[in-house]
């Protein structure tokens, strides 16, 4: 079993995230450690990394932007998100399966 998300029965995904904030452009770097790192196209100031974290798990996991939410790590480089509503498995919309 992944240990870097959990899903439950309601079809919601825990996903622990490495962010890398202030790269070229976002996208899935593979996994670091039990999470998966994302490099995001967005600064680390003013909460903007995290705003375009939730807007591209939102698109990956094609759900609306208020099904993702941040649970843990406002202010860290490791963070937890919830994801509610996908029909995806977390591997195949991170295309990491």
């Amino acid at each position: 079993m992944d240990d870097w998300f959990r899903l439950d029965a309601e079809s919601t995904v825990t996903l622990s995230v490495h962010a890398q904030p202030g790269a070229k452009r976002s996208e899935v770097a593979g996994l670091h450690g039990a999470a998966v790192r994302i490099r995001v196209a967005a600064p680390a100031l003013e909460d903007r990394a995290n705003a375009a974290l939730v807007e591209f798990l939102a698109d990956r996991f094609g759900v609306p932007i208020r099904s993702v939410r941040l649970l843990a790590g406002e202010r860290s480089r490791q963070k937890r998100f919830e994801i509610r509503g996908s029909r995806l498995a977390p591997a195949e919309a991170l295309g990491l399966g």
